[in-house]
């Protein structure tokens, strides 16, 4: 049997079912959300995967109190299920498509959470993301993207925090293909995993939202960069497009940014906006570059297992602390303040930042 509940709704892309999703095994679905008080501590996220031709769902939920990051990761065998938002303790509730969500993380190993995510404008929809090795696709995917409140709760340990007022975040949907699960052990002849930079720095100001991310190659080169603008209250055809240059610093001895400079032509936005770092999330937490619970792996059933990362003992140049989220404050050149994320990934030579091997630091 192949019927889900999504075949119900108007959705079909293809003759087939909804349960089969092209053709591609790396194809997958994601939500992201992420959060933090006006001061940037606090800070959350939790991401949640679901992968129809590895018939495989997962969800992971992080914070950081003090210097430790606190972590729940599940995975669970999906049965063809696409439209069960749930993975082990770990669900979402979609309130209304484009503009409000619920989470709920229920009580396990000590961390519980409840929050609902509130868009501020109308979602941005990013390029489309398509990148090559040879003949295969290595990414081909699209993702939308909305700043927001939170209201809500984070347990830990049998103590219960309340998000503070103006907490603020950013929630994301993508899909379509990129790497996931057990890694292809066939490479592409002629063709070997090319030096990876991305940055993507969506940021709350009082009246607005600024989104700018973008992929480079090794030389330096965009081949998928976009800036943005959303006033509150924005609709799809209020938001501004236009372009940004980010000149980056990082910590000596990492691959982490330690500020930056973004100079931006996008009508409603600074010309230029300067980032301090408040703290830092290492996207493990959720998956990303995970030794153990990278997405799509397959763990049985169900698993749900409780990770604590110490933040100050950890290696900066192990592969799975490369990928962060900086928690950042943000000054405009025309006097407005903001907060937001500068996340960051970097894998193999970058030139224009010196760096030369696969996974050496800064000078």
């Amino acid at each position: 049997m192949v019927l889900s509940r999504g075949d119900d709704y108007p959705i079909h892309q293809t003759a087939e079912p909804v349960a089969y999703s092209g053709t591609d095994r790396n194809f997958y679905d994601r939500y992201f959300f992420n959060g933090y008080a006006p001061d940037g501590s606090g800070f959350f996220a939790l991401a949640f995967g679901v992968y129809p031709q590895l018939d495989i769902v997962d969800a992971h939920f992080s914070f950081v109190r003090e210097d430790t990051q606190h972590c729940i990761h599940a995975s669970a065998e999906m049965g063809m299920e696409r439209m069960d938002l749930r993975c082990g303790p770990i669900s979402i509730e979609i309130v209304e498509p484009l503009h409000a969500l619920k989470i709920t993380v229920e009580e396990t190993d000590g961390i519980a959470a409840e929050f609902v995510f509130t868009g501020r404008a109308f979602p941005i929809e990013e390029p489309r993301f398509t990148h090559r090795l040879g003949p295969r696709a290595f990414m081909d995917y699209t993702r939308m993207t909305q700043n927001g409140h939170l209201t809500g709760w984070i347990s830990l340990d049998g103590e219960r925090h309340s998000l503070a007022q103006g907490t603020a975040g950013t929630r994301d949907r993508s899909w379509g293909i990129r790497p996931i699960g057990a890694k292809d052990p066939q490479p592409i002849p002629g063709h070997q995993l090319p030096g990876f930079f991305w940055q993507w720095t969506p940021i709350n100001f009082e009246d607005g939202s600024l989104f700018f991310h973008v992929n480079n190659d090794e030389h330096g080169e965009a081949w998928n960069t976009r800036a943005a603008w959303a006033q509150d209250g924005a609709d799809a055809r209020d938001i501004g497009e236009g372009v940004g240059s980010m000149r980056t610093r990082l910590a000596p001895d990492t691959r982490w940014p330690s500020g930056g400079t973004l100079s931006l032509a996008v009508k409603g936005a600074p010309e230029q906006v300067t980032f301090e770092p408040l703290g830092r999330f290492q996207m493990r937490g959720i998956g990303y570059t995970h030794p153990e619970w990278s997405h799509g792996m397959h763990h049985g059933p169900l698993r749900v297992s409780r990770e604590d990362i110490d933040l100050a003992e950890l290696d900066p140049l192990k592969p799975e602390n490369v990928h962060v989220q900086i928690p950042v404050r943000v000054t405009g050149s025309d006097g407005r303040s903001g907060i937001g994320v500068f996340e960051q990934l970097i894998m193999g030579p970058f030139a224009p930042l010196g760096l030369t091997g696969m996974l050496d630091g800064a000078a």
